[in-house]
């Protein structure tokens, strides 16, 4: 696609994460004071971003393209001895489905979809249910499946290409880890979506196995049915934007890159689906829940995972070469010193979601004092607060007065840019670079507990969203009570969940 933006490799961003010891007694106090003589003290952090506008052409792939079992072909071949390897594979990006699209249009998608994520995410931690379906040692060499951006489709999601059954059906699912249950839509189909690729048949699989109203299993489900007259369980999860699915809830065996497999996985199989699923022939839950995909393989191949999210450029041909993938097992971690962790958080009335402290947020290389750790803390009393790491929002929300003293931070900061009036969609501070091709943006870092500290790129906070060149700061304030980290902010980094160590890392520029 012709006028995308450059990959960080090419715009030259400094990123990095590193441990950092407690600032001194007067760091502190000059981080926190502000005024003039914190502005004499230390100069402002400045980085390059190439402003590159979105591209006014609409898109649309080639035939080839969207035939994408060719480009998976490999990694689920299954083998005799199911043995789990780690391999690398060739990653493509959701724009190769893109159909007479322009990249304006994805993004109003997108942010309109990352509206009532959000939304749905903010009413289960205050103590909704964040579906009416949630479930409540390591060993293994793990294994990788490839992840593919889902912004193409008119969604916010990530996706990754599995293996389903016996014999293999390929099958592109929706990486969520603010949910647990892993579903696809099986036929027969009653109601069903659009998906891409060929709809899994349970009738024809040799794995696939019905779940006993009285099993274990079934008893799982908060939710839970049952079919009397084949005494099999029945599983229906219900999300906020009013997308549903239900059906039978079964276990089957599931293929990863490299034939990579995993039998008896639980799992719903869908016959009644519709709402906002496109394109994916389901979702594959990786929250902290009992029913987690993480969760069911955990004796085998422990409870950690990781990914890296590719841009959404990564289609274009100076980024065909970067890395992206899903990692599980003793693999995902990696080497302790590349990654910067920070301790998972525990919300005792929600069990789905990562939570970590965010400490504060620097701008420009200085703390702002208005981002107060009060302000981003978890009451475990009431579930209410706290910031999480989600892979399906995209855009990082925080408490209103942390965002409003951040985002007057970096206006303040970037005076030297021209602001563009009226905002867009939930963006309310956008800049007009147009004419521009290089641009210094001030530094955006966040710091974590435990000291870890993540300075972001500034493809990851300051964004076209238009063809004429305006750029929006990528940040939004929340009144719904949690704070979360979105996908546009975890570009590029691996992002670890050690769900074995309870910490929570990023690797920088991990694709």
């Amino acid at each position: 696609m012709s006028g995308t933006p450059p990959s960080m490799e090419e715009a030259g961003a400094a990123i990095s994460w590193s441990r950092r010891e407690p600032p001194s007694v007067e760091e502190a106090d000059c981080s926190r004071a502000g005024g003039p003589n914190a502005a004499v003290a230390k100069a402002v952090k400045y980085q390059t971003l190439l402003a590159t506008p979105l591209s006014p052409h609409p898109y649309t792939a080639p035939a080839s393209a969207v035939e994408d079992d060719c480009l998976f072909q490999e990694s689920l071949a299954s083998d005799e001895g199911g043995a789990a390897s780690t391999v690398d594979l060739r990653v493509v990006h959701r724009d190769d489905f893109a159909v007479n699209a322009t990249a304006a249009e994805l993004l109003k998608h997108r942010l309109q979809r990352d509206k009532k994520r959000a939304s749905r995410i903010s009413a289960a931690a205050g103590g909704a249910a964040a579906n009416a379906t949630r479930g409540g040692g390591a060993g293994g060499s793990g294994f990788v499946a490839p992840v593919v951006s889902g912004l193409a489709q008119g969604s916010g999601e990530y996706f990754t290409k599995i293996g389903v059954g016996t014999p293999v059906t390929p099958a592109l699912m929706v990486l969520d880890t603010g949910s647990d249950v892993v579903w696809l839509q099986c036929a027969p189909c009653r109601r069903c979506y659009d998906q891409s690729g060929q709809m899994f048949d349970p009738r024809v699989s040799h794995s696939y196995g019905a779940v006993d109203c009285a099993a274990p299993l079934c008893r799982r489900l908060d939710s839970g049915g049952c079919d009397l007259r084949r005494k099999a369980c029945l599983y229906q999860v219900a999300y906020g934007d009013g997308s549903v699915t239900a059906g039978d809830f079964a276990t089957e065996t599931l293929t990863f890159a490299g034939g990579a497999r995993v039998p008896r996985v639980a799992l719903g199989c869908g016959h009644d689906n519709e709402g906002l699923f496109v394109a994916a022939a389901g979702l594959l839950g990786l929250g902290r829940g009992s029913l987690s995909f993480p969760t069911q393989i955990s004796r085998r191949f422990g409870r950690s995972f990781s990914y890296c999210l590719v841009d959404r450029t990564s289609s274009s041909a100076s980024t065909t070469s970067r890395s992206s993938t899903v990692t599980f097992g003793s693999g995902a971690v990696g080497p302790s010193a590349a990654a910067s962790f920070t301790p998972m958080v525990k919300n005792p009335r929600m069990e789905t979601f990562y939570y970590v402290q965010l400490m504060g947020i620097s701008v420009g290389g200085a703390r702002v004092p208005g981002v107060a750790v009060s302000d981003l803390r978890l009451d475990p009393s009431t579930g209410r607060g706290g910031v999480i790491v989600d892979s399906g929002t995209s855009v990082t929300r925080l408490a209103r007065l942390a965002y409003a003293a951040l985002r007057d931070a970096f206006r303040a900061a970037a005076a030297g840019l021209r602001l563009s009036p009226g905002g867009f969609s939930l963006f309310d501070t956008c800049y007009d670079l147009s004419g521009l091709k290089v641009v210094k943006v001030p530094t955006v870092s966040m710091h974590f507990a435990g000291g870890a500290e993540a300075a972001l790129p500034p493809e990851n906070y300051l964004i076209p969203v238009d063809s004429r060149g305006t750029f929006c700061f990528a940040f939004a304030g929340t009144d719904g009570g949690v704070s979360i980290i979105g996908n546009i902010q975890q570009q590029g980094f691996r992002v670890v969940f050690d769900g074995d160590g309870q910490r929570l890392g990023f690797v920088p520029k991990g694709c």
